[in-house]
């Protein structure tokens, strides 16, 4: 019995031993992964920002989106390599052997990449998105029937957030036509129907005041490009005629500046005396 007990401590002594010789060692990994982490964010910072070149037409703002955008893929991508690394050094540190774990990993991503032929197909796509500059994280796109506002892009995909709130994860490799909304300047169209015994010209006169007083409005003046001002009759529809209101204004702001603008309207035209009209239908008796 005294030998087993003493079997019990030399072993108990032993493991503390080789764990206090070693955790000095597994410190140091840990610390200079945090180290060489930070150095490489760094580093990818102002390499990014120096390296990319504001194209013609594009404003501040969605130069600092996209580059913010590529220091987040590229960031979240070296962080993922770092931390492989460093957790290979800790499993040596306990007298692992790495050889072997490098050794099936090369073969478990040759598996991989004959099974992951949609994970490869995403991340291609995604490359492709970010190098050519197809959006960045806080524009508003559309995707086939999904829109939303960019939240996340990594290698794989896209995260949108709808008006709704909702949450969608797009694949990269799913998306087969992309409509930014948001990109160097967007535009506030806004369509009205008109009575068709209105004076047309009375009705540009009061739209062009209408997109004037609005774009000179402190509140919101900084949003606007170029004032809403009336285009064109658009369409005879049945019950009255149609006329387009368009403008530009800053990237991503024609949404709430297409709702004070029809506030707008509706107030000029009620005291303008100018009619939107209901659906008429004519009844014949036979």
């Amino acid at each position: 019995m005294q030998t087993l007990a003493n079997i019990w401590e030399i072993m108990m002594l032993g493991t503390i031993t080789f764990y206090q010789k070693n955790l000095f060692d597994i410190i140091g990994i840990v610390l200079l992964a945090i180290l060489a982490r930070m150095i490489f964010v760094s580093v990818i910072d102002r390499a990014i920002r120096r390296v990319i070149v504001r194209h013609e037409g594009m404003t501040a703002k969605e130069e600092k989106q996209r580059e913010d955008t590529l220091i987040r893929i590229i960031g979240a991508t070296g962080d993922v390599i770092i931390w492989l690394v460093a957790i290979m050094f800790i499993v040596h540190a306990f007298g692992v052997s790495i050889a072997p774990i490098i050794t099936a990993t090369g073969i478990i991503g040759v598996a991989l990449g004959f099974g992951a032929q949609y994970l490869v197909r995403d991340i291609i796509s995604g490359l492709f998105i970010i190098l050519e500059n197809q959006y960045r994280v806080g524009d508003i796109v559309c995707f086939d029937e999904t829109c939303g506002k960019v939240t996340d892009v990594s290698l794989r995909k896209t995260t949108l957030r709808d008006l709704e709130g909702a949450v969608h994860h797009v694949p990269h490799g799913s998306i087969t036509r992309v409509a930014n909304k948001s990109q160097e300047f967007s535009r506030i169209m806004v369509d009205v129907s008109i009575a068709y015994d209105t004076d047309l010209d009375h009705v540009e006169r009061v739209v062009n005041e209408v997109g004037k007083e609005l774009a000179a409005d402190p509140l919101w003046s900084g949003l606007f490009k170029s004032e809403p001002k009336y285009l064109r009759i658009h369409e005879f529809a049945d019950s009255a005629m149609v006329i387009r209101v368009l403008g530009e204004t800053e990237p991503g702001d024609q949404f709430v500046l297409k709702g004070e603008l029809r506030k707008r309207l509706k107030q000029a035209f009620d005291k303008e005396g100018i009619k939107i009209p209901f659906p008429q239908r004519v009844i014949h008796n036979a």
